[in-house]
């Protein structure tokens, strides 16, 4: 995994929580923490980071990977604005993730492996969306696009019909840009996941 996104994880979790969670997690987890964006770590470190975030902060592995998605969208924001400008709404900013942000990804950040997106439009005008990926984080995936949909003004759904956890092999989502509960998942529960108060 890219160090990049170990450095995206940092800058959620101190954004939210300060310096000295980070340096707990690092603790925690075992781990040095000295990750430069164009290096490449183990997967097993970013794995290690959730589980000591997972205690940390009271909340489920998934429901970790779903916080730092969003969390990770405002500053994307920032650094990538070209991404997002060309787009009004989150669904066509989706569509553009493997034809356009994927392949700008890989030239910034050589030998950076992405997930691969498939999506098909649903009869009732929701959009199917397939996520494949070895390191089966769709729950960061959901994340982000939950992320994007707040940068867009919207609201999502997510509703979840096959689960790589589950043993399925690619896991499949049905995305709605309305005002609803997120849809049941084994992995990912229904609400918002919930902090323990700092003090």
């Amino acid at each position: 995994m890219k160090g990049v996104v170990f450095n995206l994880f940092e800058e959620v979790v101190r954004r939210s929580h300060g310096e000295d969670t980070w340096d707990a997690l690092l603790d925690h987890a075992g781990l040095a923490g000295s990750y430069t964006s164009l290096g490449s770590y183990p997967d097993e470190d970013m794995s290690k980071l959730v589980l000591a975030a997972s205690r940390a902060l009271a909340m489920a592995p998934a429901d970790v990977l779903r916080w730092f998605g969003r969390g990770a969208m405002p500053i994307l924001v920032q650094r990538y604005p070209n991404f997002f400008s060309a787009h009004t709404s989150t669904r066509p900013f989706i569509l553009s993730v493997n034809e356009i942000i994927h392949p700008e990804v890989r030239k910034i950040y050589p030998g950076a492996d992405v997930p691969i997106f498939d999506f098909h439009d649903a009869p009732d005008g929701a959009l199917l969306m397939g996520y494949q990926s070895t390191r089966k984080l769709c729950a960061l995936a959901q994340g982000f696009v939950e992320g994007a949909a707040a940068y867009y003004g919207e609201a999502v759904n997510f509703e979840h019909l096959n689960c790589m956890h589950n043993g399925d092999p690619n896991a499949y989502s049905v995305y709605r840009s309305i005002q609803t509960e997120a849809g049941r998942c084994p992995i990912l529960p229904q609400e918002s996941p919930k902090t323990k108060s700092r003090n």
